[in-house]
């Protein structure tokens, strides 16, 4: 398991009962998580003393119940400033375990010693590019959300980076790669952060378990002469890490390279236990 240790801003202090209660900078909050099968006494004084509490509905969504919490604030990661805010479903427009995936490609991207051109798709708030950007790469970003292209160039300015070389597209990731592939492009690493359910902007219908293969199989004809790396992230509890490992391995077959599928996972302060947080599969040049 790639586990996300290096955070000194965000913390999870303990889960039980389909709940964890988090530490994002200087706020407590508690959210639902599926992976959460455990009931397990809540000893810790943050359960009952947090800033903000999201309440799964049974019928399906939430609703977030606040105390004290402001409408948006900042933690840092090393070098890296994001904004956060809560907002539907659950969401604070981060996803901290994906720091392992941060070091382990920005590692990558700084030994390389040549200039590197990522693509980032589903690209959400803007993690994975702020990282690629900070290590020297070249970002296209990429997401079918207007809004989130908008947080993640905010996260970027707060980031001291918004003079980096970053493409924001809104588009949907599929169509654009398709374009990408007629206009000749190439890119030596592509990171793709898939929902496991989404529409496109105009209505297109994502479903990960049908569409992922055939997404995967298409973004290596973006590949350049000389590939660096390829991750694929699933929040999917349905693709365990060795589809992914099959997946690329297939795919990437004519790459000289190598791959490696783990879950990843976040440190539990309570009990130095470590909570799953999905999976991602690297592929990466020898």
């Amino acid at each position: 398991m790639w586990i996300a240790e290096n955070w000194k801003d965000y913390e999870v202090l303990d889960t039980s009962c389909g709940e964890k209660l988090e530490r994002w900078g200087d706020y407590l909050l508690v959210r639902p998580d599926p992976q959460v099968i455990w009931d397990t006494p809540k000893t810790l004084k943050g359960w009952t003393r947090m800033n903000g509490h999201y309440h799964r509905s049974k019928k399906g969504g939430g609703e977030w119940e606040f105390f004290d919490l402001p409408e948006q604030w900042t933690i840092r990661y090393k070098t890296l400033t994001f904004n956060l805010k809560p907002f539907s479903f659950k969401h604070t427009g981060l996803f901290p375990e994906q720091a392992a995936n941060w070091d382990w490609f920005s590692d990558k991207i700084k030994k390389a010693h040549r200039p590197i051109k990522v693509l980032n798709l589903f690209a959400y708030t803007g993690g994975a590019t702020l990282a690629a950007a900070a290590a020297g790469a070249s970002v296209t970003h990429v997401d079918a959300s207007k809004g989130m292209v908008g947080w993640a160039k905010e996260n970027a300015r707060s980031s001291h980076l918004e003079n980096a070389s970053v493409r924001w597209i809104v588009d949907d990731c599929v169509k654009f790669v398709e374009r990408e592939i007629r206009r000749g492009n190439h890119y030596d690493a592509i990171i793709m952060d898939p929902p496991s359910y989404g529409r496109g902007p105009k209505g297109e219908i994502w479903k990960i378990e049908e569409s992922i293969h055939p997404f995967i199989k298409l973004c290596t004809q973006l590949l350049s002469e000389d590939p660096l790396f390829f991750l694929v992230n699933s929040y999917t509890t349905g693709l365990a890490p060795a589809v992914l490992t099959y997946m690329l391995s297939t795919e990437l077959k004519d790459h000289p390279g190598r791959v490696d599928s783990q879950e990843v996972g976040l440190p539990v302060t309570s009990n130095g236990l470590v909570l799953p947080c999905g999976a991602s599969g690297r592929w990466e040049s020898i």
